[in-house]
């Protein structure tokens, strides 16, 4: 399957100010399956190595010498490393310190060699070791599971995706035939989401029970990294925090409370635990911002916040939601499915690169997510249906007086009162 990040590495390879790449990302998003695909199309050859599976590899960075660490790398691998020609892909590179303190002096006394290190844990590693990082010597991507555009092109429905770019693009209606058929697409989306493994399978077999247990068994992956690069304390804290991330989306008010995790709970007890599972890649907050004034970070709020799971699918498998509850009309599964779209959307946004924040007033208001999409902050409020009501974005407008706003639900394209209306399949196009 063909992914975004493609072209990104392409820009990387052929870059005059090339650094050493690391690709980050949470376990299972394919990284890499991407990088060994952009190895075998834009290279010559390729030296792969694993330090979490081939623990012999840390044995080469005892000497920190680029000439050193090509040398018996060539040898061990039984291959010719040829400057340019030759990608050296460093895997689960977190598991040996000395090779991610080696960047810097690839960077520096031998940059002709192309190297990618790839990480599940490296932020978790990085923040937790105490060894040297090569801060300016490297250069970063982060990779997310599929979007829902890629999602479309792995379903092979890129015509799909060119009709819903020219309606975003004109902010015209799409026609009712494709509109039902990209919403289908959308629902399929909130239960198999983003991961790859998960992607394919639905693919191929169209099986739900299927897509479940890869879901189920990324989960469980998730669940025994969390013992991984941290304390032994802390490891029961993040399992039930992040047990807890969907549990709390199922309910009305849907910021992170500390006393629904365990009765008397406190951000201190729990701080630890949180930090380590942002750090992973697996979850996200949101923070909610007191002011609308420029820069947005400086005036976020760090007590008040969302809690948002990577992938969309994995939120609903964490809670065991059927095939059949998404594609039906259960009231009584509204809450959940309220707080599983707003997820999906978070992911949408997030791995656009956008910076997101939510509002509140008091309680009259609250704007799910405020960004700034070029040189305007504008509110996005997201409905699981179709819904006209806005009534906190009128709020919103009439105190920050935005360019327009955007409302994300399953109604048609339109711009109606300063609102834009966008569907819950064209987030990627935002």
């Amino acid at each position: 399957m063909e992914r975004k990040i493609y072209s990104d590495l392409l820009k990387w390879k052929n870059s005059v100010d090339r650094k050493p790449l690391i690709l980050q990302g949470a376990r299972q998003v394919g990284k890499t399956y991407i990088v060994n695909l952009f190895a075998g199309r834009e290279y010559a050859n390729s030296i792969y190595c694993n330090f979490e599976k081939d623990r012999g590899l840390s044995d080469f960075f005892t000497n920190l010498s680029p000439e050193n660490i090509i040398r018996y790398l060539s040898r061990y691998k039984r291959r010719e490393i040829i400057p340019g020609n030759t990608l050296i892909i460093f895997d689960e590179i977190q598991a040996c310190p000395e090779a991610i303190t080696s960047l810097k002096y690839f960077n520096e006394e031998a940059n002709e060699y192309h190297i990618i290190a790839l990480g599940s844990l490296l932020g978790v590693s990085v923040n937790r070791g105490s060894f040297s990082f090569p801060v300016g010597k490297v250069q970063f991507m982060t990779l997310f599971p599929l979007d829902f555009e890629e999602y479309l092109s792995a379903r092979g429905e890129g015509d799909l995706i060119s009709l819903i770019r020219e309606c975003f693009n004109e902010n015209k209606p799409m026609p009712e035939m494709f509109h039902e058929r990209a919403l289908e697409y959308y629902k399929e989306y909130l239960f198999v989401g983003g991961m790859p493994e998960a992607v394919e399978e639905y693919g191929k077999n169209h099986n739900p029970e299927l897509v479940r247990i890869i879901q189920q068994t990324i989960l469980e992956s998730y669940h025994n990294d969390m013992g991984k690069y941290n304390k032994q304390s802390e490891i029961p804290k993040t399992r039930i925090v992040y047990k807890n991330i969907s549990t709390q989306l199922a309910k009305e008010n849907r910021k992170f409370q500390y006393k629904d995790v365990k009765s008397g709970g406190r951000a201190s007890e729990f701080e630890g635990a949180i930090e380590w599972l942002c750090l992973s890649g697996i979850a996200s907050q949101l923070y909610r911002i007191e002011q609308i004034m420029l820069p947005l970070n400086a005036y976020r709020s760090l007590s008040d916040f969302k809690f948002y799971m990577n992938d969309v699918g994995l939120c609903g498998a964490s809670q065991d939601i059927f095939y059949e509850d998404i594609f039906g009309e259960n009231p009584l599964l509204d809450n959940f499915k309220g707080g599983l779209t707003e997820n999906y959307v978070y992911n949408q946004l997030t791995s656009k690169g956008l910076n997101m924040y939510y509002w509140t007033s008091g309680t009259q208001a609250e704007v799910d997510f405020i960004t700034r999409i070029g040189d305007d902050v504008i509110p996005i409020e997201v409905k699981a249906k179709i819904n006209n009501r806005s009534k906190s974005l009128g709020i919103y407008a009439g105190k920050y007086d935005p360019k327009y706003c955007i409302r994300v639900s399953q109604k048609n394209f339109g711009f109606e009162n300063g609102i834009r209306s966008v569907p819950l399949y064209a987030v990627f196009c935002i």
